[in-house]
């Protein structure tokens, strides 16, 4: 069974369009002020309205680094054509960066295969406040849907209101939670949510993880003990760690991605709150800068709002 294919068939409706769309307003709607004000007066793409969208690029949270890769790439496509007005930048821009996010992460997820892994084990991380446990519980509300079995493991067993957010959700969605009291090893938490699923032929465990950060040590050591004690129920667990970012922190969450990226091996992201933001930009700059696969993006509240990240539809949504 294709385990994303759900999302895949979803995300080419025409409702799941309008939601990326209107997810990315405030986005677009900041982006192209500022472009609309780099060439103002310019009729041709020089040196100043280079810099410019430089300018433009960075302060849209793309981050400098990717900001100079898209910058340059547009530099010599300028320089080979000799004369490049300004109505043609739009379209540069657009082209380069489906490019340069097409070169660097080649991976969406879209055709992905249980294959041996079942249970397939999610281990979730991120900070306090990202929305860790909401996008746990629109994924596992999606993912039922489907038809899969899912449990969700409280392994957040610092803060009572996590524990109980998760059985809310729980709840809502009619999937199993396994949570042990306050203060509980999280390890023991993990072992026993992929012991259940193991035992209830569950196809999908999510496990959410305590959101810390201030102490990378304490972090890797502790994720490092939640692995080990899975992998003696699941051999290779968890297939994925899922690190979740709240977008409209902008640079912040790209240093949260750097902080978490070493301290554990993080190989997917979900981008939260693009809805609330004009920092959208993050995206490109985080899927660039770190080649793990952005996997979901969050672009409203609603359980449905919770889509696979399409680089190509995304960045049509955003310059279309």
């Amino acid at each position: 069974m294709a385990l994303f294919d759900f999302f895949k068939k979803k995300q080419e409706t025409p409702e799941a369009q309008e939601a990326l769309d209107k997810g990315l307003e405030k986005t677009k709607s900041g982006f192209f002020s500022k472009i609309t004000k780099a060439v103002v007066g310019k009729s041709t793409v020089d040196d100043e309205v280079l810099d410019n969208l430089e300018e433009v690029l960075v302060t849209s949270d793309v981050g400098v680094e990717t900001t100079l890769k898209i910058v340059d790439r547009i530099q010599k496509r300028v320089a080979k054509d000799k004369y490049v007005n300004t109505d043609e930048l739009n379209f540069l821009l657009k082209d380069e960066i489906q490019s340069l996010l097409a070169e660097n992460n080649s991976d969406d997820f879209e055709s992905f295969e249980y294959g041996d892994h079942k249970p397939y084990v999610i281990l979730v991380v991120g900070v306090n406040g990202v929305g860790k446990t909401t996008t746990i519980g629109k994924l596992a509300h999606q993912l039922k849907a489907a038809g899969n079995k899912v449990v969700l493991g409280a392994a957040d067993t610092y803060r009572a209101a996590a524990v109980d957010q998760l059985k809310l959700w729980g709840e809502r969605t009619e999937v199993r939670v396994v949570a042990q009291p306050m203060g509980s090893d999280p390890a023991s938490v993990a072992f026993d949510t992929v012991q259940s699923a193991v035992a209830n032929g569950d196809d999908v465990a999510i496990i959410d993880t305590a959101g810390r950060l201030h102490n990378k040590i304490g972090l890797m050591n502790e994720l490092t003990k939640i692995k080990k004690v899975m992998q003696k129920v699941v051999p290779n667990a968890p297939h994925e760690i899922l690190l979740v970012l709240d977008a409209s922190t902008g640079q912040n969450a790209i240093e949260q991605c750097r902080q978490f990226t070493e301290a554990t091996a993080v190989n997917a992201l979900a981008l939260t709150k693009l809805d609330g933001t004009a920092k959208g930009g993050v995206a490109i700059g985080i899927s660039d800068q770190f080649k793990i696969p952005v996997k979901y993006i969050g672009v409203g509240e609603g359980t449905e709002d919770l889509q696979l990240f399409n680089k190509e539809a995304f960045v049509d949504s955003l310059f279309d």
